[in-house]
């Protein structure tokens, strides 16, 4: 054993947990094999020590901006780092979106997960990046592409991969199963053997792995070593709630995906490493928190629900959904984070409303995005039924274009106080508005939100103060830098929700020897506030989210979508 290993007072409390869990998953002698191969490999892993950095996280794309000089992971480094748009002030993570070669699905459909895609960069442009921000990688454990050498295998019949995907009679029912597409969850394959009949949850081009195989399992946790070994700080887990399949359930947030996270965490801790795991499982709340484990499975969740409920609250100035579940929002145990967004790279996730908010009205918001020029994708909900999935479409847009600026901006000053760590996608700090035009040309309703900026087209709006996107990205930037300053406003400082009217919402923030009062109007008029239910007293506050004081007198005047952190006295 590796004396890094050895020196570990944990090192037989560790081992004996790692093979507890390969015995639920395997049996015992392929489990006890398992556990001495993952063990040693574990002691192999050389990891980069985390920097002291803020914990804001910005997402994107390789090329979510491109220029004809440079790669686009080299245009990237080089408008992160623009003294004047001061990004590395004001993060400290970054979410690199899968930057391997793929053969669909922006990235998602992995050929190979050890390369990058020589048309974004090399591994030297991204360890580059690592130089400036933590980095968070993905783990598209779920599936692979049709075109990796693994599926290869399997249709040639050869080893490994030929044993790495799941395979079931064309007629298998598969009726209880949940499903995230409406396309067909089997397809037909020809290989050397005859026509076969794959497990593939999200497309025919992205063909589930099976993890019943510990092969499988071996395979990935080379992988995961492999990404801290090229700098990774956090590893997403993507879909990783599809990851075990059991005909027959649901095949979704099965036990032995928990015992997977599990031996995933357990082997990055054995390891030495302060690499964070993140799991992505868009579903309802309860079934998403239930990836802290006993704080023992992921370090960070998607707070899932948090996004479409923002929306919602915005679109139709009705805080009351928003204020009921915050409410009853448990802290995350010791050492974990939620991770706090308005929009990613997928869109908004409706699935995570369930039992949140009525199904009339989610279609409600459905319907307005439509109008909004958004779309939305079904999922099979089972007896050829159809439900709403996700609706695809920019941030800016979703908040009715640049005459919605105000309500917009409220919105990020709301997300970034919540309990939690925010991340935000790069084109929602640049108030990027729907791409149709890259709809047409992909055929893909998710690529309205993945537009591609050209550098000198960003940087001649940015140079504009007066331009939306100006405005935008100079507006979040404050908050982000403004919250770093407070220690309220930190990831597991204290959160209680405060009952109040439609028309805000009020939270009050406690901890590093600070309390605030966070307040945010959905209105677009002035508010009246009686002061006592907020706890208030007639006096002079700090508002530490404007950066003034704020005299306040038995009515608290709340102008329309304004956002207050008002600094309390400690008691």
């Amino acid at each position: 054993m590796s004396s890094k290993i050895q020196a570990d007072p944990e090192h037989d409390r560790r081992y004996a947990r790692l093979l507890e869990l390969l015995n639920r998953l395997y049996s015992r002698p392929a489990a006890e094999h398992l556990a001495r191969d993952l063990w040693q490999r574990a002691a192999q892993v050389s990891a980069t020590p985390a920097a002291a950095r803020n914990d804001c996280m910005l997402i994107t794309y390789a090329d979510s901006i491109c220029s004809e000089e440079t790669p686009p992971l080299q245009t990237l480094a080089r408008f992160l780092r623009q003294p004047r748009l001061g990004l590395q002030q004001s993060f400290g993570r970054l979410h690199l979106l899968p930057f391997f070669p793929s053969s669909s699905d922006d990235g998602f459909a992995v050929v190979d997960y050890r390369m990058v895609d020589h048309h974004l960069g090399s591994w030297q442009d991204v360890a580059d990046l690592a130089g400036d921000f933590d980095l968070m990688f993905d783990l598209v454990i779920n599936h692979c592409s049709r075109e990796n050498l693994w599926f290869a295998d399997f249709i040639s019949g050869r080893e490994p991969g030929r044993r790495y995907f799941i395979t079931l009679p064309e007629d298998s029912d598969v009726g209880s199963v949940a499903r995230p597409r409406s396309t067909p969850l089997i397809s037909s394959v020809h290989t050397y053997q005859g026509i076969r009949h794959v497990w593939n949850t999200f497309s025919d081009d992205q063909i589930d792995l099976d993890f019943s195989n510990p092969d499988v399992l071996r395979e990935f946790a080379d992988i995961l070593f492999f990404y801290v070994s090229r700098g990774a700080q956090l590893i997403r887990l993507d879909a990783i709630g599809y990851l075990w399949k059991r005909l027959g359930t649901t095949c979704l947030n099965l036990p032995e995906v928990h015992g997977v996270v599990q031996v995933l965490r357990l082997l990055l801790e054995a390891a030495g490493t302060d690499v964070k795991l993140v799991t992505e499982t868009n579903v309802p709340h309860d079934e998403n928190i239930a990836y802290f484990g006993r704080g023992d499975e992921a370090h960070l969740i998607y707070q899932f629900s948090l996004a479409p409920l923002l929306l919602y609250s915005f679109a139709f100035q009705d805080s009351s959904y928003l204020t009921t579940w915050a409410a009853r929002l448990a802290p995350p145990p010791a050492g974990a984070a939620y991770l706090n967004f308005i929009a990613s790279h997928d869109g908004f996730g409706l699935r995570p409303l369930v039992g949140l908010v009525p199904e009339a009205n989610v279609q409600r918001l459905v319907d307005l995005m439509h109008q909004r020029g958004g779309f939305v994708t079904l999922r099979d909900a089972g007896g050829g039924d159809s439900r709403p999935y996700e609706i695809n479409i920019s941030l800016m847009s979703a908040f009715g274009g640049e005459a919605g600026l105000a309500a917009y901006l409220a919105a990020h000053g709301l997300l970034i106080s919540f309990q939690g760590t925010p991340a935000l996608y790069i084109h929602s700090l640049l108030g990027t508005l729907n791409d149709l035009d890259l709809v047409e040309q992909t055929g893909r309703t998710r690529s309205i939100n993945r537009s591609r900026w050209t550098l000198p087209a960003l940087q001649a709006q940015l140079a504009d103060p007066q331009s939306l996107h100006a405005r935008v990205l100079a507006a979040v930037t404050d908050m982000l830098n403004k919250r770093a300053q407070q220690p309220a406003l930190q990831a597991q400082a204290q959160q209680v929700v405060l009952p109040g009217a439609p028309g805000y919402f009020v939270m009050r923030r406690r901890g590093g020897g600070q309390t605030l009062l966070v307040i945010c109007s959905l209105l677009p008029r002035v508010q009246q506030l009686s002061i006592s239910p907020l706890g208030l007293h007639a006096g002079v506050y700090a508002d530490r989210f404007a950066g003034v004081q704020r005299h306040v007198a038995q009515q608290l005047m709340l102008a329309p979508y304004e956002v207050l952190w008002l600094e309390l006295p400690e008691t």
